[in-house]
């Protein structure tokens, strides 16, 4: 009988939280400043991401919600247009989708300004966009770097995700609020 292969579980642990820390080290804090400026000026922020990055995007708007702003995710029922003093907000880590181009149009088109969060910010600055965020993260298209250990576009989804909530802090602090005033807007519907 053959042994059973060793998992490092610590020691993978530790080299996927460095190489998230990693992310950080090397984004801009200014960029997270005119992105907070952005949503602070915005009437209304609707979100959308493809595949995994919208179920990032999704928990980023969850939590502009509870930030007290007024936030929506493309395809949900209660989503207004997107319109003049609106922001909507996409996630294009490898820097382009056909889908968000053609939504970023549309935004733009009905007078919404764009933003979008990228780890090509070269590529996704040729696409209709008035701001571009760049999460230096590991995605699925630059996967040959071998930058993370982390599968597939997985280092750039959680970045997005920890990025989201560094948005929200700050723009928690640019409001003078407190973390506990999110719980006042959390659901009581469970």
């Amino acid at each position: 009988m053959s042994p059973e292969p060793h998992f490092d579980f610590n020691g993978l642990g530790r080299q996927m939280c460095r190489e998230l820390e990693s992310v950080f080290e090397e984004a801009e804090p200014s960029q997270l400043e005119l992105l907070s400026k952005e949503l602070l000026g915005a009437q209304r922020i609707v979100s959308y991401g493809v595949g995994r990055e919208g179920l990032m995007m999704e928990a980023i708007a969850m939590r502009l919600v509870h930030a007290g702003f007024k936030s929506y995710v493309v395809g949900e029922m209660v989503t207004p247009p997107v319109g003049p003093g609106d922001l909507f907000l996409v996630s294009a880590g490898p820097g382009h989708f056909p889908t968000v181009e053609t939504l970023l149009k549309v935004a733009r088109e009905a007078g919404g300004r764009t933003a979008v969060i990228t780890a090509q910010p070269e590529r996704a600055a040729q696409m209709p966009v008035d701001l571009v965020m760049h999460l230096p993260a590991q995605t699925m298209v630059d996967i040959a770097t071998g930058r993370s250990i982390l599968t597939m576009g997985t280092h750039y989804e959680v970045s997005l995700l920890l990025f989201g909530d560094l948005l929200v802090l700050r723009l928690l602090e640019l409001t003078n609020q407190k973390r506990e005033d999110m719980y006042t807007r959390y659901t009581n519907m469970k």
